[in-house]
């Protein structure tokens, strides 16, 4: 699947995820881009912990989209995931019940929210891991059901939206939202105008 964003400049790049939020945010800061979609199977990743995991999944989504696309257009490739405060990753829910399951966790506790990402041209590559860290508030459980119901928690890592549902609950948070959205796009800006050079 591919969709066209723009149809200008050299310095346009490639967004290898199917994610709206992570285009909204590059829309939101006047990155140029295109969107591709390809199949990873993050199942087959083995780590020791969240920050391995997280890289490990994005650079191999970079190599997969290498394969992919070429580098005619520089890539770029995201992977995210929650931990809560025993260090467990919490995932992307399968179902619902899985979902209620992982946001009870969240609920009146403090999560770890990690992205990392690659940004690849033929001559530059750029990677990055960032945290940003959230103490919610309990979980309304009249709201907690309707946003379970909504499905708008499916394909999100631990079914959170800091800027949908979990937002009103956010007791304080350190770090940078748009890490916690799927992409430190801040930490990426100073790079994109260098692929051409």
């Amino acid at each position: 699947m591919s969709i066209r964003r723009s149809e200008s400049s050299s310095k346009k790049i490639c967004l290898c995820s199917s994610s709206p939020t992570r285009a909204l945010l590059l829309e939101q800061f006047g990155i140029d881009f295109i969107q591709n979609t390809f199949s990873y199977d993050e199942e087959q990743i083995v780590a020791a912990n969240a920050k391995d995991f997280v890289y490990m999944a994005s650079k191999g989504k970079l190599e997969a989209a290498i394969k992919e696309f070429g580098l005619e257009i520089p890539l770029l490739c995201a992977d995210t995931v929650i931990t809560a405060t025993d260090g467990a990753i919490l995932r992307k829910p399968r179902n619902i019940e899985d979902a209620r399951r992982i946001l009870e966790i969240q609920s009146g506790s403090v999560i770890f929210i990690i992205s990392s990402l690659h940004f690849k041209s033929k001559k530059l590559l750029f990677s990055d891991i960032s945290a940003t860290q959230y103490h919610f508030d309990s979980f309304d459980s009249i709201d907690m059901e309707a946003y379970l119901r909504s499905g708008l928690w499916q394909g999100k890592a631990g079914g959170c939206m800091v800027e949908g549902f979990c937002k009103k609950y956010i007791k304080s948070v350190e770090g940078l939202e748009s890490t916690a959205m799927g992409l430190q796009v801040e930490k990426l800006l100073p790079w994109i105008g260098r692929h051409h050079v």
